[in-house]
């Protein structure tokens, strides 16, 4: 028996759970296909959140949840250079270091409170799509039809194998070990020259359990090294194995670099580790990941629901792609940059040298947060493609910030000039119209302060989709762009 949802999630990682909940704020029905039997982790994998992805998590007001439980500090680096973004234009001037199992398990919560349905302990096996939807072939023997199926199963992805999207990009050079394990002695706690080092897991309190992270002298084959092979790295890298033992557990990464080149087929979509896989050199891929999601979440939403056409889905490529293809080149340089030989660490010294101008701090450091991201919607304001600031508005119902407005992934047209000066009667019911004011400087990531705008079409994701006057000059273009042909009384 085929059982129905509007749309399929191959995958129940951060990207997935993230989207899920996004599609579901929007009255979407949706099902996720898990091959975990729970949402544990048994590595510790992405290590903490960027700026712009806390922010993203305060758009739809669950930033608290994870800012509870993580620890915030300056996380920021490039290949190991520290970054401080406290001087940064955001309420979140700042990373979050959380270990990516708290992460899904705090997400998790969130998605189940939205009563998403998870299939737990199968996956998707194959797919066949025609004119109205997709059939999905699950690994118990059992098949899902849905209007959209969305790849979110990782690097390995048997969703964009299927669809046939190639994975073009860089075969491996190095590779890393990576563990979690007890020592008998106190180790020595660090970076190190070449990459990778030895650090607690629980950063707050310190002492065992270790994170032990150590470049191979070799290209590494197998994904789930011995013990023996971390305890002689160990000995090659400190001249002792620190009494290594009681491993939770031992893998390897490497510097494979790849992207699919296109994030859609038809009605199949990739997003996260589907759609790019990269070294984990910056803390860029979770994040990325989750702002995969929010950026398709409200699109393909409003497909599903007959809002939009389906031509809105072609630019979830268009403005993701330039974003993961930047992330790529990012992290193979840094990789680069960290190789230990005396003419890299010549040119590593310049760059530390470079970096600790405010210039390019700013720069690479909202690159590496996503805070600069700007998607080309066309010449106009500098606002138009880049993030909204959360500002602190003054209502005529008190106080309001931006981010409160977008909790229900709802889009927002701010009217900052005469109250009452705009009409969107044709889209009322897709849009929210707030009056509002605000005292004080618009300030961007990079560019700095910017002339203050009379009104700014918000989409769900955060991004300004129009900056215009009360002449509403463009307005109803970009109103049924992003959110649908207008309503007939």
């Amino acid at each position: 028996m085929t059982e129905y949802a509007a749309v399929v999630i191959a995958g129940g990682g951060p990207t997935g759970l993230m989207l899920a909940g996004e599609l579901t704020l929007a009255g979407v029905d949706v099902s996720i296909v898990e091959r975990r039997t729970s949402q544990d982790l048994d590595s510790s994998r992405a290590g903490g959140l960027y700026s712009r992805t806390i922010e993203v998590l305060d758009q739809r007001g669950i930033a608290d949840r994870f800012l509870a439980e993580g620890q915030v500090m300056q996380v920021q680096g490039f290949a190991g250079i520290p970054l401080d973004i406290s001087d940064f234009p955001t309420h979140h001037n700042y990373g979050l270091a959380l270990w990516q199992r708290e992460f899904e398990r705090i997400l998790a919560g969130w998605v189940d409170e939205l009563a998403v349905p998870v299939l737990r302990e199968r996956e998707v096996t194959g797919f066949a799509q025609d004119d109205t939807g997709v059939d999905v072939a699950l690994s118990d023997g059992r098949s899902l039809r849905a209007q959209y199926l969305v790849g979110c199963d990782g690097g390995r992805s048997v969703v964009r194998k299927a669809a046939g999207i190639e994975f073009a990009g860089w075969d491996p050079t190095t590779s890393w070990l990576i563990a979690e394990v007890e020592m008998e002695e106190q180790p020595e706690i660090g970076m190190r020259r070449e990459g990778g080092g030895i650090g607690p897991v629980n950063r707050e309190k310190g002492g065992g359990p270790y994170r032990v992270v150590l470049k191979e002298t070799h290209l590494g084959h197998r994904s789930e090294p011995p013990m023996e092979e971390l305890s002689k790295a160990l000995v090659a890298a400190y001249g002792t194995d620190y009494g290594v033992h009681s491993p939770t557990w031992i893998s390897r990464f490497t510097d494979m670099t790849r992207q699919a080149v296109s994030y859609r087929e038809g009605r199949v979509l990739l997003s996260g580790d589907a759609a790019h896989v990269h070294p984990p050199h910056g803390g860029q891929g979770l994040n990325t990941g989750v702002q995969d999601a929010v950026n398709l979440g409200w699109k393909l939403a409003q497909v599903v629901t007959g809002v939009s056409p389906d031509s809105l889905l072609d630019t979830y490529h268009a403005e993701r792609h330039p974003v993961g293809a930047r992330v790529l080149k990012n992290t193979m340089a840094q990789v680069a940059l960290i190789n230990p030989d005396d003419r890299h660490e010549a040119l590593r010294e310049t760059m530390t040298e470079l970096l600790g101008m405010d210039e390019p701090r700013k720069r690479f450091a909202a690159m590496l947060c996503a805070l600069d991201v700007h998607y080309d919607l066309g010449e106009g304001h500098p606002l138009l493609g880049r993030r909204m600031p959360d500002l602190d508005l003054v209502t005529a119902n008190g106080p309001l910030r931006v981010f409160t407005l977008l909790h229900n992934a709802r889009p927002v047209l701010l009217n900052l000039g005469e109250p009452g000066g705009l009409d969107i009667t044709p889209w009322a019911d897709r849009v929210q119209l707030i009056d509002a004011k605000y005292v004080g400087t618009w300030e961007l990531p990079v560019l700095g302060a910017v002339t203050a705008p009379t009104a700014v079409l918000i989409r769900p994701d955060g991004y300004v989709a129009w900056v215009g006057d009360l002449t509403q000059r463009g307005l109803a273009d970009a109103l049924t762009t992003w959110f649908g042909p207008p309503t007939v009384a």
